[in-house]
């Protein structure tokens, strides 16, 4: 098998025919540093055959090889230094999957030989440095070569939904867990993107109005080895070794490259539904952990250039609290990153990025720097400055903590509203300015630079965390499933049981509990800002208290859609529905601007105002006192912005009435100009909405709230 001089680029393995008819695949790998790179090409029964890669170009090192077909697996082994001391890590008996790989097949198991030193020497002290020469091949997964040029026919007439922000609702879901259970979807695709894809998965969607999934990482991953020795997976996915292959575990259509299709026609099959597809990105480290883990890819290709290392090389520097962190600020890691996400946006079709811990992406040498090489060459690109940009905008290193910083082209998760939201449902805020600034769309974060409300996503819960039913029925984390001693997870919860811990028969903390989580959707979806639930929130999910449910791939951490046959949590997924059309209907709910607060008319009727109990209008001292009652009026007079016909745009006005005691209060209804009367549209009291909405009140009246409730009524 003879090796052509091929091309330098695009990186990776590219399956074309050549000007001569001749059709085979080009191989091209950046090692900066590499003294030899051998492309490793596997049969289906496993035998392997070595072709050295002599052409080297601006340290890319590759060759056009005749004959080489999609469906070919293969690997790369890297010749170098070891010198573990100075960060050379070079090992040729570890076969490495090429990080622009566009699928997977096989996965990945860590017996000592994956290893690039040897794992069990008796010196712990300097366990990583000496070299292991044993092959790895037989246990390591190999890239496979896919035909990119060749799309699917339903590919083509796909429609990107491109929602504005201010009208999105981003729903976080896992690909497996929400499928694996679903009755309606067939057995054989359940776990899979086929099954998301499935009718009866986007009914449910389509159903409950959201405009957008946020999914778990799909990236290609593998699981720890702490995990494999207790007899767990990693369910999350938060540890990618392939930034641009789908992870071949949730491919119904096996795992030959086939798994590519399969994504694009979820992806198409979701946009046609009038659905994005977020995707949640792990660029900030990989699965190879700190320099006592294992040898997969980059570590292999160019330690020092790929990771983060300290002054002394040996070890790994680490911003993400797993081991180790890419070194973003190198031109070819850089490379590898953005390229990974215009392949995502331009040949997957996804519509935006999540990025776990971003401001480990952001930082420079050492300090997080908002004009990083990262947040710059995003802020230039024609591709991804036009997708949806979603940071968690903190990491684990000092000063790594950034809410409110990124510049206006980003979204932020908004963990001040989170902590907010839950304080005051659980009775612990000592004020409500917090609270206030929470559901306007907390301007004191974002209102700088340009950036408007939907800078701030705002969540009460996510994957990371107690589900929103365990929020309400667990006071401390129950973590034991994890095989850590319930050390792992956060202690601070800042939830409330509502009476007694866990499951109970008790029927009257049962209804609080529910009652609670009305409290809670309805909050969260009145509040100015970019909502995001968490998949199966809406009919009453628990994990069992297990608040880092990372590796519990099985029924904690799976969707049960058995929810849905009982009336008290279909009544939840019906409110929450309809709270999310609601939403869409109203423009004042989900704004462009920030609020003034100031009169624009002579009636002085003001876009935002504030309620005590008594009817009047806050004080600044009413910011300061304890209170567990706060009414919010928003005006639909005084929107910003004009339709697309150039028109104003005008909107029914609301008041919404948040009451957390537990002890009914009277709310005086606001008089002229605010309203001449008021129609209950949403009572949180009720757990069957159809008797709520419809009751007319007039202003200036004193209405009974029962404790723990939330009332939207329409002003008229």
């Amino acid at each position: 098998m003879s090796v052509r001089p091929g091309a330098s680029t695009p990186l990776g393995a590219r399956f074309r025919v050549g000007a001569d008819g001749v059709a085979g695949t080009n191989f091209a790998l950046w090692a900066g540093g590499a003294e030899a790179v051998e492309l490793c090409l596997f049969s289906a029964e496993g035998v392997e055959r070595r072709l050295p890669l002599t052409e080297l170009t601006h340290e890319i090192w590759h060759g056009f090889v005749p004959g080489v077909l999609p469906g070919q697996r293969y690997g790369y082994r890297v010749h170098g230094r070891w010198d573990p001391w100075t960060g050379a890590r070079w090992n040729p008996a570890k076969l490495l999957l090429d990080p622009y790989a566009r699928a997977v097949d096989g996965e990945f198991a860590l017996p000592p030989e994956v290893y690039g030193h040897v794992r069990d020497w008796p010196e712990q002290h300097v366990a990583d440095t000496v070299r292991d020469d044993r092959d790895s091949a037989p246990y390591v997964p190999k890239g496979v070569v896919v035909h990119d040029d060749a799309p699917d026919d339903e590919w083509i007439d796909d429609r990107r939904p491109k929602t504005p922000w201010a009208d999105s609702v981003i729903y976080e879901l896992h690909v497996r867990g929400f499928t694996k259970l679903h009755p309606g979807i067939p057995e054989e695709l359940r776990g899979t993107y086929a099954g998301l894809a499935h009718p009866a998965a986007i009914e449910h969607l389509v159903k409950l109005g959201v405009t957008a999934v946020e999914l778990l990482p799909v990236h290609q991953f593998a699981h720890e080895d702490h995990l494999l020795r207790r007899g767990l997976r990693n369910h999350w996915g938060y540890n990618s070794i392939g930034y641009f292959a789908p992870h071949a575990a949730y491919a119904a259509s096996g795992t030959a490259g086939r798994q590519v299709g399969e994504f694009r026609r979820m992806v198409r099959a979701l946009h046609a539904a009038g659905i994005e597809v977020i995707l949640d990105v792990v660029y900030n480290h990989t699965a190879e952990a700190n320099e006592f883990g294992p040898m997969l890819s980059l570590r292999g290709i160019d330690n020092r250039a790929y990771y983060r290392l300290q002054d002394d090389a040996r070890r790994y520097a680490d911003y993400t609290g797993c081991g180790n962190t890419l070194h973003v600020v190198h031109p070819h890691v850089l490379r590898l990153i953005t390229d990974s996400l215009r392949y995502w946006v331009t040949e997957m079709g996804v519509d935006g990025f999540r990025f776990d811990l971003a401001a480990a992406l952001a930082r420079s040498m050492h300090d997080v720097d908002m004009l990083s090489p990262f947040l710059a060459v995003i802020a230039q690109d024609p591709v991804l400055r036009r997708v949806k940009l979603i940071a968690e905008p903190w990491d684990v290193g000092s000063g790594g903590y950034q809410v409110g910083a990124f510049p206006p082209l980003w979204t932020e998760w908004n963990d001040h509203y989170r902590d907010a939201v839950r304080d005051f449902w659980r009775g612990a805020l000592p004020d409500v300015r917090d609270l206030g600034y929470r559901l306007s769309g907390s301007s004191d974060l974002y209102a700088w630079g340009g950036r408007r409300p939907y800078a701030s996503v705002n969540f009460v819960t996510a994957h990371d965390g107690f589900t929103l039913r365990d929020l309400v029925s667990y006071e401390r984390k129950h973590n034991e499933a994890n095989g850590e001693g319930n050390r792992d997870g956060t202690d601070d919860n800042r939830s409330w049981n509502c009476g007694a811990e866990g499951e109970t028969d008790d029927a009257r903390v049962r209804a609080l509990r529910r009652r609670q989580l009305r409290n809670l959707l309805t909050t969260l979806l009145l509040s100015t800002g970019v909502p995001m639930l968490v998949a199966g929130d809406e009919m009453g999910r628990t994990q069992r208290g297990n608040n880092n449910a990372y590796c519990q791939d099985n029924e904690i951490g799976w969707v049960d859609w058995t929810l849905l046959e009982e009336p008290g949590w279909k009544a939840l997924f019906e409110l929450t529905s309809r709270l999310i059309a609601l939403r869409h209907a109203h423009p004042v709910l989900r704004r462009r601007a920030f609020f003034s607060g100031r009169a624009h008319s002579a009636d002085g009727l003001r876009d935002l105002a504030w309620f005590t109990a008594r009817g009047a209008e806050m004080t600044e001292g009413d910011w300061y006192a304890p209170a567990a009652t706060l009414g919010m009026y928003l005006s639909g007079r005084d929107i910003p912005g004009r339709d697309e016909q150039g028109a104003q745009v005008l909107d029914d006005s609301f008041l919404a009435v948040l009451h957390a005691g537990h002890r009914p209060v009277r709310f005086v209804l606001p008089g002229p100009p605010w309203a001449q009367e008021y129609e209950v549209v949403v009572d949180t009291s009720r757990e069957d909405q159809r008797e709520a909405p419809g009751k007319v009140h007039r202003a200036g009246t004193a209405i009974g709230v029962p404790g723990r409730t939330v009332l939207l009524l329409r002003a008229r």
